[in-house]
């Protein structure tokens, strides 16, 4: 497959057009062909400057730009779903608070211009100038100030999407191979299945790690790129347990996030083996088993009082 350019200064790498093609179906291939037209646009609405190479990950394309005024910025592009059109509404209320800052937004096409952030905490962790212990830290602050936040009307309910994943578990599991990996994703089931009618409606990122906080200007670090969902805080622990995975920091990670965002351990433990639960069904869909690290955790945490 072709990179494809856009006149001298852009080009839509080719795996970002891969990762499109193969989890994003017509949709994605609608993006791709769309870019173009989608990136002339904006950077003339918004009057923007392109400043430097494209910036992607498996489902956005991201320009840092610089506005009318000067001011440092990035835009990003993204198929508009049910996970990324709650994104501008998530940062619209956090306001900067924990979070990078939205300028602009164009909720018809999920297109975004935000506030331009410095290196992940990844990098920093990678060089040596952070240990995971405090970027762990530094994420569960976060997540406390960003979940203290109550989730607007439109923003998708956790529940709905718990209740769901149930529903689609018996299948699942018939297509677990190893009898062990069966338990496991059963015993998170069951779990789920005690928490499920939870009616908290707190804001969740849902997808805090290493690579989604960012050095800030005026705070040391902020989070990018929610997928917001409204809920229990505990369904957000995952990322940060799992990133840079460490089998023997597993329950460390697990008890320090708890005890900093202030959650119920025992809720907070059946929301983390939901959503190790919730990988597991998005890998059986894909035709491959519950990656190891996630079961590995879910073990942990089932024998962890």
């Amino acid at each position: 497959m072709k990179q494809r350019w856009l006149g001298s200064d852009v080009v839509i790498p080719d795996a970002l057009i891969q990762s499109q093609y193969k989890f994003a179906g017509a949709a994605g291939k609608h993006f791709i062909a769309q870019l173009p037209v989608l990136i002339e646009s904006y950077l003339h609405r918004w009057q923007l400057t392109i400043t430097g190479a494209c910036m992607h990950g498996m489902a956005a394309l991201v320009l840092p730009v610089n506005t009318a005024d000067g001011s440092a910025a990035v835009i990003k592009f993204q198929v508009l779903d049910d996970e990324t059109a709650g994104e501008p509404i998530a940062l619209t209320v956090w306001n900067g608070n924990g979070s990078a800052c939205l300028l602009e937004d164009d909720p018809g096409t999920g297109t975004m211009l935000l506030q331009r952030l410095g290196d992940p905490m990844s990098a920093a962790i990678e060089q040596r100038r952070l240990s995971a212990r405090e970027g762990v830290v530094t994420i569960a602050e976060l997540l406390a100030r960003l979940t203290a936040f109550t989730a607007p009307a439109q923003i998708r309910r956790l529940q709905e999407i718990a209740e769901q994943m149930l529903d689609e578990l018996p299948f699942a599991l018939k297509q677990i191979r190893d009898p062990g990996h069966r338990r496991i994703v059963t015993a998170c089931g069951r779990a789920v299945s005690e928490v499920v009618n939870d009616s908290k409606s707190q804001l969740l990122h849902w997808d805090l790690h290493f690579d989604n906080v960012l050095a800030g200007q005026y705070e040391p670090w902020l989070a990018i790129d929610p997928k917001p969902l409204a809920g229990d805080p505990g369904f957000d622990l995952l990322p940060a347990i799992d990133n840079l995975f460490d089998p023997a920091e597993v329950l460390w990670r697990f008890d320090a996030m708890t005890q900093i965002i202030g959650l119920d351990r025992p809720r907070a433990k059946a929301w983390t083996l939901g959503r190790v639960m919730q990988n597991a069904l998005w890998n059986i869909q894909d035709g491959e088993p519950p990656a190891d690290d996630h079961l590995d955790i879910a073990r942990q945490l089932l024998a962890h009082r």
